[in-house]
């Protein structure tokens, strides 16, 4: 094969995936941006070569939808988008190994079960990084995904592999000269089957009603820079602006006031935030307004005193051991504070892999904490006296978790609340994305999402996935709305990611399968 060819199919398959991802138009690309790389498996016999071009894929699809973190951090983007990028070949070369010792229906097949299952294994390990999960890709077609109550972002994972697949049968049955009418049918059946749930699911809940409550939210964005978020000599003059823009929007059927990811900025230890003088306003506004609530997020400390509680906890020069948080809180007139410490962290920035603690002083230019923040085992609900609202205190990366979202929901929240803060990264793709992914939160759960981003997008969006009110990026404003509320569970909500291990666990038995036959054939082969 001519060098020339492949690198043609390399660099078209980066291509392809990158030209599919939100905001693109083009999203229906991803159905056969992976059909390059079956091609050249096809045609390479050199497993080197083969993660050469598989490699250059990958970057090109990781830069071209990530570049927008190299606002935030250079080192920290380049190193993201090479790890990412590394990572995605592992279900790849296993494919390449297996591909010639087994029927093509069989190694496509573990093609599959391997990339689901290496997704499953990037959500649920300490270098979580799932922001290009291929289930994300949809995120912005809600009508065509409704059926993401039964599966979540697994089963458009699951679509998007079955078409390349088929895609690929079909091309090699051109070159072959066979017939395509199985390959037609089955794409076909593939695509139509769950554009038919989508639009049943549609007409069935539009037939129905969430139940209306008498009372509003009202969503702050107080679009404040955040590289001068955390300057002590203006947290006054930001936690005054947040007033005031609630003070402005909230009347009397107003229940909850929601501001953004740590817009009480001023780091306090979590048993003395009461007593912060800076925090004094926000309390005075909460007892001017005693039936409404206050969600916020909120830097904070804990103390342990000299027991080192926590694998995070950091040591003061005198002894004394302490975590920081990044956390939201539920202020209410008359009743004690709520607090709920983010337990989804962002990598390299809000904490540090086990495994990677020699590399703290590098991970500390990117942003964050070098021994990395605490966080909490589980999530947390904030319920409110008074208030039929049942809030699930989301923190910005928190909501691109499927499974972890639906934890909240299990516990009874019957509104998704997130807040968040995508300023870092400018007006780039990277907040657009951000967004769009939680519209799939919405569809999974079935419930209205109120977003408060602190330079935006903030937004409300209902139990479909639609937008229904948003303010533009990079101004100062609010939003009041009166959200439905639902308590019913949708089967995504109960089983989880039920695809993702279902295929995680055929990949392990394969591999176990291999390594016992492998073993077999070399001792039969050692017998006299």
């Amino acid at each position: 094969m001519k060098k020339l060819q492949g690198l043609g199919l390399s660099v078209l398959a980066g291509i392809l995936l990158a030209a599919a991802w939100p905001e693109s138009p083009f999203t229906l690309l991803i159905c056969i941006a992976f059909v390059p790389l079956l091609l050249l498996a096809n045609q390479i016999q050199s497993p080197r070569v083969f993660f050469g071009y598989v490699l250059l894929s990958m970057l090109i699809w990781n830069a071209c939808t990530t570049w927008w973190m190299w606002n935030s951090t250079s080192v920290g983007a380049v190193a993201a988008i090479m790890a990412n990028s590394l990572l995605m070949c592992l279900p790849w070369l296993g494919y390449f190994a297996i591909k010639k010792k087994y029927a093509a229906t069989i190694s496509l097949t573990l093609l599959v079960c391997f990339w689901m299952g290496f997704e499953y294994i990037h959500l649920n390990w300490e270098l979580s990084w799932p922001w290009l999960t291929l289930g994300n890709v949809f995120a912005n077609m809600p009508s065509q995904i409704q059926w993401y109550e039964y599966t979540g972002v697994s089963g458009g994972s699951l679509l998007i592999l079955i078409m390349n697949v088929l895609v690929y049968q079909l091309v090699m049955a051109i070159n072959q000269k066979l017939s395509l009418k199985i390959i037609l049918s089955k794409a076909l059946l593939v695509l139509l089957l769950p554009l038919f749930i989508s639009f049943v699911n549609l007409f069935i809940y539009l037939q129905s009603t969430a139940k209306k409550t008498n009372g509003n939210m009202v969503i702050v964005q107080p679009n404040i820079d955040p590289y001068q978020k955390f300057a002590l000599t203006t947290s006054a003059e930001q936690i005054k602006q947040l007033i005031t823009l609630s003070e402005n929007s909230i009347d009397k059927n107003t229940q909850i006031v929601i501001w953004p990811e740590t817009a009480m900025s001023v780091a306090e230890w979590q048993d003395h935030i009461a007593e912060n003088l800076y925090y004094q306003p926000i309390f005075e506004f909460a007892k001017k307004h005693p039936d409404i609530t206050l969600v916020s997020g909120i830097e904070t400390f804990k103390n342990y005193g000299t027991t080192k509680e926590t694998a995070t906890a950091h040591k003061t020069d005198g002894g004394t051991y302490y975590d920081a948080f990044n956390a939201a809180i539920a202020i209410k007139q008359g009743e004690l504070f709520q607090l709920y410490n983010k337990s989804k962290l962002v990598p390299g920035v809000e904490s540090l892999p086990s495994f990677l603690t020699i590399l703290s002083p590098v991970f500390e230019q990117f942003g964050g904490t070098t021994g990395g923040y605490g966080k909490a085992t589980e999530s947390a609900v904030f319920k409110v006296l008074g208030s039929k609202y049942v809030v699930a205190p989301i923190i910005c990366y928190e909501s691109i978790y499927g499974e972890y979202v639906n934890s909240y929901v299990k516990k009874g929240a019957n509104v998704l609340t997130i807040i968040t803060n995508d300023g870092w990264w400018g007006n780039t793709p990277g907040h657009k994305q951000h967004l769009a992914y939680a519209r799939l939160r919405a569809i999974e759960t079935r419930r209205w999402v109120a977003r408060s981003a602190n330079t935006g997008i903030s937004a409300v969006i209902n139990e479909y996935g639609a937008i229904v009110e948003q303010r533009a990026w990079d101004k100062a404003a609010t939003i009041k709305y009166s959200i439905p509320i639902k308590n019913e569970l949708t089967f995504y909500v109960q089983y989880g990611d039920y695809l993702f291990k279902l295929s995680l666990y055929i990949g392990l038995l394969f591999i176990a399968y291999h390594f016992i036959i492998s073993i077999k054939q070399r001792l039969n082969k050692s017998l006299p």
